[in-house]
C-alpha cells in the first residue's frame, strides 16, 4: 500500500512538468519577468459556428416576437425615464410657459394631446407617471425657475394621499442623464421601439418567468404586479391597450389585481385611519408649499380628479374621505379643482377596469375636459380663484 507522501510524489512530477498545464510563476523564478500567458485556440470552423449562432438568434427572438403578436402586443414606446426626461427638458429648452400635465396612470391614459391641442390650441407636455403620485413632479416644477406655466395636476386619492411615488426615480434623476443614456433612449426610439412587439418590460423573460403560479410559502402574501394596461406614442401621448376593453378575461385580471389594494393587507404606516390622515396631512403641506412657490412666479395649478367608477371608487372615498383630504387640499392651496362627478357631461364614462378610461372614451372625455380647465386657468389669470 502506498503512503500519501509517495502517491503526492508520483502524481506530482507529470502535472508539473506537462508542458501549457502547470506554468511557473514569479517565486518560481526569482529576478525574472512573468511570461505572457497564451492559450492557443482550437482549430475550429469558427465562421459557420458564428452564422449558426447569429441564425439561432435570429430565430429565438422572431418566435418570442410572433408568440406576443399572436397575444395581441403591439409595437409601442417604452415609456421609460429616458422618454420622459426628453419630454421633462422642453421646458429647460424654451417652453417654460407652457401647459403641463402631471399625475398618474389616470391622467397619463385619459388625457389625449392630440384633442387637447384640436380643442384649445395648444399641446401640452405629458409629464404623468403612473403609479406615481404627482407631488414629486409638482416639486420638481416648483424648484424650476424656467417654468412659469400652468400645471393640471392629476389627483389620484389613493396615490397622492399616501405618497406612494413608484417611479419618481424617473423625476429625481431626470438632470443626472448622462449622455449614453440620451444616446441609449434616442436609439432604442428610432430603432426598436416602433417595430418590436416584445420590446415590453411586461415581456422580459425575467418578468414572465417570475409571475408563474410558482408555490407559495405559508404565511406571505404575495402581490401580484400590475400587467400592460397601455400603449404610447413617441411624446408619451398614452391610452389604454385595446386588450384590457376587448378581452373579459384579461380586464378580469386586470381588476383582480386592483382589488388586491382593498383585499390585502395596508401598506406600513397606514394600518388605521389615524395613520393615513396624518400622511395625507403631510403631503397636503408639500403641495401647499409647492403651489405657493409656483404662484409667486406666476404660475397657476388647477388640481384635478379624473373618472373612477366601483369597487375603485369606494374605496378610495374610504381610505381617503374628501372631506378631509381633496377639500382640504383645495381651501389650503387656494387653487381650484375639478371632479368629473361634478358635471353631468363628464359622469357616465365607465372604465373597463374601474380606473382607466378606454382610448375612445379618453378621445371624447379629453374633448370636454379641456375647455373646462382652461377656463379655470383664464379664471386664475384674471385674479379670480
Amino acid at each position: 500500500m502506498r503512503s500519501s507522501t509517495s502517491s503526492s510524489d508520483e502524481y506530482s512530477e507529470p502535472i508539473a512538468t506537462r508542458p501549457g498545464f502547470v506554468r511557473q510563476t514569479a517565486s518560481d523564478r526569482p529576478g525574472v519577468a512573468q511570461p505572457v500567458p497564451e492559450r492557443d485556440i482550437p482549430d475550429r470552423a469558427w465562421g459557420p459556428i458564428w452564422i449558426s449562432a447569429v441564425l439561432l438568434a435570429v430565430l429565438l427572438t422572431g418566435a418570442w416576437e410572433w408568440y406576443w403578436r399572436a397575444y395581441g402586443v403591439t409595437p409601442s414606446y417604452r415609456n421609460s425615464d429616458g422618454q420622459w426626461a426628453q419630454q421633462r427638458r422642453r421646458i429647460d429648452h424654451g417652453e417654460g410657459d407652457a401647459l403641463v400635465l402631471i399625475g398618474s396612470s389616470r391622467t397619463l391614459f385619459d388625457m389625449q394631446l392630440p384633442v387637447w391641442k384640436q380643442v384649445t390650441g395648444e399641446q401640452p407636455i405629458q409629464l404623468s407617471l403612473e403609479g406615481t403620485s404627482s407631488l414629486p413632479a409638482l416639486e420638481d416644477l416648483a424648484a424650476d425657475p424656467k417654468f412659469h406655466g400652468r400645471v393640471l395636476v392629476g389627483v389620484t386619492t389613493s396615490l397622492f394621499f399616501s405618497g406612494y411615488a413608484g417611479r419618481a426615480a424617473a423625476i429625481r434623476n431626470w438632470r443626472k442623464q448622462s449622455p449614453n443614456d440620451r444616446m441609449g433612449t434616442a436609439l432604442s426610439m428610432h430603432f426598436i421601439e416602433p417595430y418590436l412587439a416584445f420590446y415590453d418590460e411586461d415581456y422580459a423573460l425575467r418578468t414572465v418567468l417570475a409571475r408563474q403560479a410558482w408555490p407559495v410559502r405559508p404565511g406571505t402574501h404575495p402581490y401580484e404586479d400590475v400587467r400592460k394596461l397601455s400603449l404610447s406614442d413617441r411624446d408619451r401621448n398614452t391610452y389604454m391597450w385595446p386588450k384590457v376593453v376587448d378581452d373579459q378575461a384579461y380586464r378580469d385580471m386586470a381588476r383582480r389585481i386592483w382589488a388586491q389594494q382593498w383585499s390585502g393587507p395596508p401598506r406600513p404606516g397606514m394600518e388605521t385611519s389615524a395613520k393615513r390622515q396624518k400622511i395625507a396631512d403631510s403631503q397636503i403641506d408639500r403641495a401647499v408649499k409647492a403651489v405657493q412657490t409656483l404662484r409667486a412666479r406666476g404660475a397657476r395649478v388647477v388640481f384635478v380628479r379624473q373618472p373612477v367608477i366601483g369597487p375603485y371608487r369606494a374605496f378610495e372615498d374610504h381610505a381617503e374621505p374628501p372631506a378631509s383630504t381633496w377639500d382640504v387640499l383645495l381651501k389650503r392651496s387656494g387653487s381650484p379643482g375639478l371632479v368629473f362627478s361634478d358635471y353631468p357631461d363628464l359622469q357616465g364614462f365607465k372604465p373597463p377596469e374601474w380606473s382607466h378610461l378606454s382610448h375612445a372614451d379618453a378621445l371624447r372625455y379629453t374633448a370636454l375636459l379641456a375647455p373646462k380647465v382652461e377656463r379655470l386657468f383664464t379664471r386664475m389669470r384674471n385674479g379670480g380663484s
